[in-house]
Order: structure tokens, then sequence, then C-alpha cells
């Protein structure tokens, strides 16, 4: 249980949960989200991408939640769309947290987001400790303890980078790993980042959520001097990951399997990146039916030699719907392109009378961050 008093009640308060790409924040986002608001408080989330048609955002809505999202860049590039998003969620429910969810390639959120909204709307706000969520398969082979694929360079410095300005780093997933892979991992992370607060959780089987957020909700982020960080290189590092957002129509002359068709439809796709030497960082899809009551079937692919989960699964089959694609991989962006249009044409000849008609599409690299505001001592 949260405890809430009076004095948390005068300001909302801001959380922020970042982390690399398939670390699991949009799960650990909605246990906090629903946890909260068990307990009888209104709760605020904003999503964030660099593209537009986000995967999380129609997750999240899914749910029930007040969701804004925030595309075409990163929170540090669109620090003023984010406070107009908390202004909307505000106007329309006045929730009393904000949970928001930053680009899984995004880091320096300190300097250029929590402190610039400390500064200039600390009135309104109380500002969260910065949580850095970890997949511990990636976690323990971007730090050499185990073998497996690896991104470059110039994408591990972003990696690392994320944890280094962490006041709390959530080893996620805890129940992929032996507790002694666990143990060695945090022993890693702790000998690395020895100031930031280590907690082991599984967001999926919801062990070790409580600790974690009765931390964010009781503790306060303390100002220090920000980081260094090297944006030509942190550039450099984003623009070798391709970006792949899309929606499309999937109608059937007959009744088809959503579930079935999604996990065909990623098993296809992570084939044919593999045979490009593609890293693939997360793919995620939705699909939600025509007419639906909003319930809609999730699947997550978070490593090349994973494989893909069904984290939210229909109840019945359809005849049509939106599916929406998010891809993030080390790799050119037509070779996510591709892979997408290969796999729809395979996904058709399995499922017969299955058509899959793409509506909008875009793929592309990142561009350099260019934050609105940093603010590296608060206080200078």
């Amino acid at each position: 249980m949260i405890e809430t008093d009076d004095q948390h009640a005068t300001k909302a308060r801001y959380i922020m949960i970042g982390g690399f790409l398939g670390a699991g924040k949009t799960t650990s986002i909605a246990k906090m989200a629903q946890l909260l608001s068990d307990q009888g408080l209104k709760v605020g989330l904003i999503t964030n991408d660099q593209g537009n048609e986000l995967v999380d955002t129609a997750m999240l809505r899914s749910r029930g939640f007040p969701t804004e999202e925030i595309s075409g860049g990163c929170f540090c590039c669109r620090f003023n769309s984010l406070v107009d998003a908390a202004a909307k969620l505000n106007d329309a429910t006045r929730p009393d947290v904000f949970i928001a969810e930053p680009v899984g390639s995004c880091t320096d959120l300190v300097a250029t987001v929590t402190y610039p909204l400390r500064r200039m709307y600390g009135e309104d706000f109380k500002i969260a400790p910065l949580s850095v969520v970890v997949d511990p398969v990636r976690a323990a082979r971007v730090f050499g303890l185990n073998e497996g694929g690896r991104f470059s360079e110039k994408v591990r410095y972003i990696y690392k980078k994320q944890l280094e300005e962490a006041d709390v780093i959530v080893i996620n997933k805890c129940d992929i790993l032996e507790e002694c892979d666990i143990a060695m991992l945090g022993n890693c992370l702790n000998e690395h980042y020895p100031n930031a607060r280590i907690f082991e959780v599984s967001a999926r089987e919801e062990k070790g959520l409580n600790n974690w957020f009765a931390h964010l909700w009781d503790a306060e982020q303390e100002a220090r001097v920000a980081m260094d960080v090297d944006y030509e290189v942190y550039a450099e590092g984003e623009a070798l990951l391709g970006w792949l957002n899309c929606t499309v129509q999937l109608s059937s002359k007959t009744e088809f399997d959503a579930n079935k068709a999604l996990r065909a439809l990623c098993k296809s796709m992570q084939s044919r990146l593999a045979g490009q030497d593609a890293e693939i960082a997360h793919l995620k899809m939705t699909f939600s039916p025509d007419g639906g009551l909003g319930d809609i079937a999730v699947v997550n692919l978070v490593r090349n030699d994973y494989v893909a989960e069904l984290s939210q699964e229909l109840d019945d089959t359809v005849k049509s719907g939106q599916l929406i694609i998010n891809m993030r991989a080390e790799a050119e962006p037509d070779t996510l392109s591709e892979a997408v249009t290969q796999g729809l044409a395979a996904l058709q000849e399995r499922f017969p009378g299955l058509t899959a008609r793409i509506e909008h599409t875009e793929h592309f690299r990142p561009g350099k961050p260019e934050p609105t505001h940093r603010i590296a001592d608060p206080a200078a």
C-alpha cells in the first residue's frame, strides 16, 4: 500500500520512468497506475515517441487511463509539449500524480526535463526520483556478463548514460533468470552506479513492485550536478537506430484469430530481420477490433533470440480491426519497412481471405537531440 497524506495532496506528484527500449517501462507504468487508482488517486499518463501512432498509448488507454501522447521528439526536445500535456490532463481530471514515459533511446532527462520542471513549475509538481528500468538479459550482455546480441558502442553509450543519471535502477523481469544471475547483475550495476538505489522486480508477475512504487511516492528527487553528456556521440548513437511506426487495417471474409495472426506476423518479421543482421531493440504491436469494447491484443518482442509474448489477448475471433506496429532496431530504416511489407504478405498467405492494407507508415532515424532547456546545476 502507498500511504497518502495532506502534504502529498498539495501538489501533483511527477514520476518519470525511463529505460532503454524493451525494458518493460509501459508494463510497469500500467501496474503503478492501477495501484494508485485502486487507492482512490487520480492518475494521468504521458507517453512519448519520435514518431506517431504509438502502441504504448493505445495499450494504456485500453486500460482506462487518461493518457496524452507527445510525438515528433523526446521530452527534452518537446518540453513545452510536455507541460501542455500535463495541463490537458489537469483540465480533464486534475490528477494527483502524473507518470511520464520518455522515449527509450533518450537520456540526460534530469538536466533537460526534471530540473527545468522543478525550476519553472515547482509550485505545481513534487518531483519523484528518476527511475530507469532494465531488461536483465540485455543489461548482462551490455556489461559483458553474458554472450548474445549486442548493440554497437555508440548505442551502448546511450544505454549506460541512462543508468548513470538514474536515482533508481529497476532490474525488471527477474522471473526470467536465476537468482544468482540477478545477483551478479545487481552487483555489477551497484559497482558502476553506487549512488543509485536498486530494486529487483517482475512487473509482469507483480513481484517486488510495492517497495519501488512506495519509494517513488514518498521520496523527492535530490538536487545534484547533472552528468556530462557528449551530444555528438549521443546523436550518432540514436542515428544508428532505425525507427518504424505503421498502422494497418486487417479485414477478412471470415473470422480469424487475431492472437495467432499477431504471433505469426511477429515471428515472420523477426526471421527476416535476423537474416539482415538487424539487432532488435523492441517490436510491439496492438490489434484493436472494429466495433469492439476497448479490448485489444498486444504482442512484444525485445531481442532477436526472444520468443514473442502476448501480454493482452482477445477472447473471441474477429473479422476486422486496426493493427499498430512499432519497431526499433539497430538497422537501416528501409530494412524495417521491408520486413513489415514482406511479413504482411506472408500473413495474408497464411490466413486465406485476410487483407492487410497499410494506412500509415513512417520509417526513419531519429534526429540530433536539441533540448529546449538544460540545467546542469540546479543550485546555480
